[in-house]
């Protein structure tokens, strides 16, 4: 039997919360590589008009309501913004803290995050914590289940007002090809959530639906497709003038939802002669606090008996 103090930390990319603090957090985001003025003019413009980011606030809200279902402490740890990893790892430590529960707050595993916030994570907890750290849990049915509550009723309110089957695009943050190309399971794993969830709502028949990539960077190379502008215009010439977005690689309110889906994408249907709407982010659902609550339970199992149980068994449609 273990004699661990054991927390979980939920952990996050991180997101300053006003256009003046722009400049430092991508600073941090790039290490300090130089960034053209007019990609950190653009990114300051784009916090300016959704007035705040609520990524840290609501990433705190899913930490208190886990808390309290489990009744075990949660922290709250970033890799680009307060509270940074660095600083929560020692204030575990100065707790008691002896094993974690690390959960990214990307379902979806990519190096471009998860294998980032993994280094991190153990660079700063090294031998004063011991880590199980979850990979990914894009297929877990709370998981499906929380987007699918999400996804049900608003696309049934979008097939009356349009008085036939609205086509839905499921999406998630691109990233470069090449990390696709080295072997990363992300752009696989991003379809099977979107394909999951799809599957759990009656009458989403698969014709009915799309997967694209969103967010790609504005510095260039070659990211993963297709776009969600190419989307639309593929359902446009489909005769279709209404369309549903679901981000299922978010889990949260921040920018790439609040302004990338609500004022970019859905400016450029407008312009299309296409109405967008966007269902809800699941932020602090109790169904998807229960997701979080049984991954975590399952690997604090796992510590305790000493048997490698699974995180999440696969869901299936």
């Amino acid at each position: 039997m273990s004699h661990d103090k054991i927390a979980v930390l939920l952990i996050a990319h991180g997101s300053p919360e006003r256009a003046e603090e722009v400049p430092a957090f991508m600073h941090n985001v790039t290490g300090g590589r130089p960034i053209p003025p007019e990609v950190m003019s653009e990114v300051q413009r784009r916090y300016t008009l959704i007035g705040r980011s609520p990524l840290r606030e609501i990433t705190e809200k899913q930490a208190h309501a886990l808390r309290q279902r489990i009744q075990m402490p949660v922290y709250v740890g970033m890799r680009n913004w307060f509270p940074y990893i660095s600083e929560v790892v020692p204030r575990m430590i100065a707790d008691g803290i002896t094993r974690a529960v690390a959960i990214c707050m990307a379902p979806q595993n990519s190096q471009t995050s998860v294998g980032l916030y993994r280094r991190v994570m153990f660079a700063e907890a090294a031998d004063k914590i011991k880590i199980d750290f979850i990979e990914s849990w894009h297929d877990h049915p709370l998981l499906i289940a929380a987007f699918a509550e999400k996804l049900a009723p608003e696309w049934r309110q979008a097939c009356e007002r349009a008085k036939k089957k609205v086509p839905v695009i499921f999406t998630a943050h691109s990233v470069p090809q090449q990390t696709i190309d080295e072997g990363d399971p992300y752009q696989q794993q991003a379809k099977a959530t979107g394909a999951l969830v799809a599957a759990r709502v009656p009458d989403l028949t698969p014709e009915l639906w799309r997967f694209a990539f969103q967010s790609q960077s504005m510095s260039g190379g070659r990211w993963i497709g297709p776009t969600v502008e190419e989307t639309i215009l593929e359902l446009k010439a489909a005769g279709h003038r209404h369309v549903l977005v679901q981000p299922v690689g978010f889990v949260c309110d921040h920018v790439e939802v609040l302004y990338d889906i609500d004022i970019g994408f859905r400016q450029f249907a407008r312009e299309q002669g296409m109405e967008l709407k966007r269902t809800e982010s699941l932020n602090d659902s109790q169904q998807f606090i229960a997701a979080l609550a049984e991954i975590a339970e399952t690997a604090m199992q796992s510590v305790k008996t000493a048997k490698p149980i699974p995180v999440a068994s696969r869901a299936r449609p």
